[in-house]
Order: structure tokens, then C-alpha cells, then sequence
């Protein structure tokens, strides 16, 4: 794939970081990740590195590039798919623009809201790791595997439990047509808004809400500007790693097999670092500020709302074509036989 010259600009910046002292005989593979160090993702990195160290007696050195060393995750999804690195692990809505597809897990209430029926589904979907890894592969990517960070969650300046509470509710959300129009069928005024700006809106009601997961919500102090926690179930940050697919083509069998082998097995580690980041993010907020509100809607009130974003799957379809019907269709009907 040809380089642009911003790229071949990482790519310098990219080898004066990696003037590390690693071993002269270690080969290194540089994995990036969109979030800063301490983490989930840099966890996850972190036992990824220790795993592939040691299965390999050091033949095998894992660099690990946090937040914006290496340019914004889409950069770094590019550079995977140039070869320039060889892992990166990003948010789904980070994968918009290169791979519209995956855009099937911004859609409300596609998951199932019980956390390890959703570790199940993401990391051994026969449509995740077989279909969709084709239109990854098209892009020059090869998807390793996929994890949720945990349920996202509206923080709000008022109690929302039905469609009417949403009447005249501005809620911020990321630049995405389909988060849009999702929030537009449920009843709000979505808002897009670049993310720097979101604690100001907030303080001066200029957004009535925001939806994040409790560890970015305690990392941003959004909860400091709003009174509720609102749990509806309608989705999960969805995150994933992939590498090059010319660069994992390389490899022998037995190092491929080691890859995928390697991060299967981190399913369990993963969903227990998710857990327990979330758990202790929510602590900090509610001795922080003991009186907000934490408010978790139940299957009925949830339904209300999943009856109401069933036309979002539309914007899905019109960001991905036939192929992207073809994948919820088949992704929809896996879920409903998992359960």
C-alpha cells in the first residue's frame, strides 16, 4: 500500500520512539492502543506483551505505544494495515472511515446486556471472525480479537426512564449518523460535539446529557456537571485489535497459531480487568459525590426503548450498503441463538 506523506511523517516519528533498548536479536512488534497507560486497553497490552515474551524466550519483543505517540487511532489502524506496526487496538467508532461494516456495533440494544454472554459473542462469533474479517481484510487488516470496556452509560441532568423523559433533551453524541439517528428515534435532540467540549456544554446546559462509559465518565468529571447515572442497556463499548494482514502473512504457522491462541485465552483476564476498572471508577464518583443519582432501567423500561430504535438499523445499512444488511442479518440471527 502506498504512503501518503503524513504517513511516511509517523512512520519517522514511529522509529525514533521505537530507539528502544530491546535486544539486537529480538524481533519487534509495536502494538498501539487509543487510550493512555493504566488503562484497560494498556492492560491488555501489557499481558499480551508478558504472554508472547515468554512463549517466545524473548525472541519476541511487544513495544507499547499509548495515546497519540504514534497519531490518532485511525492513523494507527492505518499504519497496521501499511505494515508500519504490527497490532493496534481501537474503539469501534474509530473504524468508521476504514471499515464502515464494523459500524454494526453502534447500533442500541444489538447486544445482549448480560456481560458474559456479550465476552461470548465478541470473541468467538463465527460472523465476527468470518464474514466481517473478510471486509477487515479487504482494508489490509487481519480483526485478532474484540472486547467490550463495559456498558455505556447517559450521564444526565435529569432522570430519564421513558421516551417522554427525552422530550427537549439535548444529548451529546460522537459525529455518527447512526448514533444519531438513534438517539432521534428514542425521543432526545442528539447533539454532536467534539469531545474536548463536552464538560463545558454540560456545566452550561448547553447539552443536557452525554453517554460514556464509567470509566471515561469518571476520567472527564462529567458526573461532577450532571445528578444521574443512567444504565439503559442499549450499548457497549466495543473495542478491537487487528493487525496488518500482509505483516500477519508472514508469519510462520506456528507463530500465527501463537497470535490467535494468545489473545483466545485472554477472554477471561480481559472481562475481569472490564469489570473491575468499571467497579472502582464507580466507587471513586460516589464518594466524590455521594447524592448522584444511579438509576438502572428495567427490562421493561428497556424495551420501550428498543421498540423505538428499530428504524436506526436503517443508518446502518445506508453507511454500508447491502453487505452491511447482509452482516446484522447474520450477526442477528447468531445472537438470537445464542440465547
Amino acid at each position: 500500500m502506498t504512503l501518503t506523506f503524513k504517513k511516511l511523517k509517523i512512520t519517522a516519528a514511529a522509529v525514533a520512539v521505537g530507539l528502544m533498548p530491546f535486544s539486537a536479536m529480538a524481533e519487534v512488534w509495536k502494538f498501539a492502543i487509543e487510550e493512555i497507560p493504566g488503562s484497560i486497553m494498556d492492560a491488555y497490552a501489557q499481558e499480551f506483551k508478558t504472554r508472547i515474551e515468554a512463549a517466545t524466550s524473548g525472541d519476541v519483543t511487544v513495544a507499547i505505544y499509548p495515546m497519540g505517540t504514534l497519531g490518532t487511532p485511525t492513523e494507527t489502524v492505518e499504519q497496521a494495515a501499511d505494515g508500519i506496526i504490527q497490532f493496534t487496538n481501537v474503539s469501534i467508532g474509530n473504524l468508521g472511515t476504514i471499515v464502515p461494516e464494523s459500524q454494526v456495533f453502534l447500533l442500541p440494544y444489538l447486544l445482549p446486556s448480560d456481560p458474559a454472554a456479550v465476552s461470548g459473542i465478541l470473541s468467538s462469533s463465527d460472523t465476527i471472525y468470518g464474514e466481517l474479517n473478510q471486509d477487515f481484510q479487504k482494508r489490509g487488516l487481519e480483526v485478532m480479537t474484540l472486547y467490550s470496556e463495559g456498558a455505556q452509560v447517559w450521564t444526565t441532568n435529569r432522570e430519564i426512564r421513558t421516551p417522554e423523559d427525552f422530550s427537549n433533551f439535548k444529548m451529546r453524541v460522537m459525529v455518527s449518523p447512526i448514533l444519531i439517528e438513534t438517539y432521534k428515534n428514542m425521543g432526545a435532540s442528539p447533539t454532536p460535539l467534539p469531545f474536548g467540549e463536552v464538560f463545558g456544554a454540560l456545566q452550561l446546559g448547553a447539552v443536557d446529557g452525554q453517554v460514556n462509559p464509567i470509566p471515561t465518565i469518571e476520567e472527564m468529571k462529567f458526573y461532577e456537571v450532571t445528578s444521574n447515572l443512567i444504565w439503559a442497556g442499549e450499548q457497549e463499548l466495543v473495542t478491537t485489535v487487528v493487525a496488518g494482514s500482509d505483516w500477519f502473512a508472514t508469519l510462520n504457522p506456528e507463530r500465527q497459531t501463537l497470535v490467535r491462541d494468545t489473545m483466545a485465552g485472554m477472554t477471561g483476564f480481559i472481562d475481569g480487568v472490564v469489570a473491575d476498572f468499571n467497579q472502582k471508577r464507580l466507587d471513586i464518583i460516589t464518594e466524590a459525590k455521594p447524592d448522584i443519582a444511579l438509576v438502572v432501567l428495567t427490562e421493561e423500561e428497556r424495551d420501550v426503548f428498543r421498540a423505538m430504535s428499530g428504524d436506526t438499523a436503517g443508518a446502518y445499512v445506508e453507511l454500508a450498503g447491502a453487505r452491511g444488511q447482509d452482516l446484522l442479518d447474520a450477526l442477528t440471527s447468531e445472537l438470537a441463538a445464542s440465547n
